[in-house]
C-alpha cells in the first residue's frame, strides 16, 4: 500500500498545478531539458518494488504449501538465496542504475544554477541544486554518468536538450580555451 500512496500523491501534487504544465517551477528556473525515459524508470521500478511487495507476502504460503521447510539445508538456502535476490538485489539495483536519471533540468540564468529532478528509492521527486561550477566530467566515459554535480552522477541525453548551446553552458565547454582560441581567431 505505501508505494500505491507515493504514486496516487505525486498525481494529486502535478494535478494541484492546474493553470499552468505540470514542468513549470518559476522557483527553479527555465527547463531546458526533459528526459524521454521518465516514465519508462518510474513503471520498471514501480513493477520491481510491487513484485518485491508480492515476493514477501507470497513466501510463507509457498513455503508452507510447497514443504520446502521440511527439505534440506541446501534446498531451503538455495530457494532463500533465489528469492532473495528477486525481492530485494533487483529493485536495489535498479535504484543504483537509475538514481542519477534526469527527469528534467532547469536552469537559472541570473545565478547560473541548475536544479535536476530525478526520482528518489520510494519513487518520488528529488530536487539536486548545483552550480555550473560543480559540474565535473568524468575521466573515462561511464555508463549512465554524463557528468557529476559536486559529488552526484548525473545522467542526461545530450540530444535531446531543445537548444544545444544550453548543454554546452552546463559541461562547461563555452568556457574551455579551445572556444576562447577560436573566437580570438575570429
Amino acid at each position: 500500500g505505501f508505494i500505491f500512496q507515493v504514486t496516487s500523491f505525486q498525481g494529486v501534487a502535478v494535478r494541484s498545478l492546474s493553470t499552468s504544465s505540470p514542468h513549470d517551477h518559476p522557483e527553479h528556473g527555465r527547463l531546458v531539458y526533459k528526459g524521454n525515459l521518465a516514465k519508462t524508470v518510474l513503471g520498471v521500478k514501480f513493477f520491481s518494488y510491487s513484485t518485491s511487495v508480492f515476493n514477501l507476502f507470497m513466501m510463507p504460503y509457498i513455503m508452507l504449501k510447497s514443504g520446502i521447510g521440511v527439505e534440506s539445508l541446501l534446498v531451503q538456502a538455495a530457494f532463500y538465496g533465489l528469492i532473495g535476490v528477486f525481492t530485494f538485489v533487483t529493485p536495489v539495483t535498479l535504484h543504483i542504475l537509475t538514481k542519477g536519471y534526469v527527469i528534467r533540468l532547469y536552469y537559472k540564468d541570473e545565478v547560473d544554477t541548475y536544479t535536476a529532478i530525478t526520482y528518489n528509492a520510494i519513487l518520488a521527486e528529488k530536487a539536486t541544486v548545483f552550480h555550473q561550477k560543480d559540474v565535473k566530467i568524468p575521466d573515462i566515459t561511464k555508463m549512465f554518468t554524463t557528468f557529476y554535480a559536486k559529488t552526484k552522477s548525473m545522467l542526461v541525453n545530450p540530444t535531446l536538450f531543445p537548444n544545444p548551446q544550453d548543454y554546452n553552458h552546463l559541461m562547461g565547454y563555452d568556457k574551455s580555451s579551445f572556444f576562447k582560441f577560436e573566437e580570438l581567431e575570429e
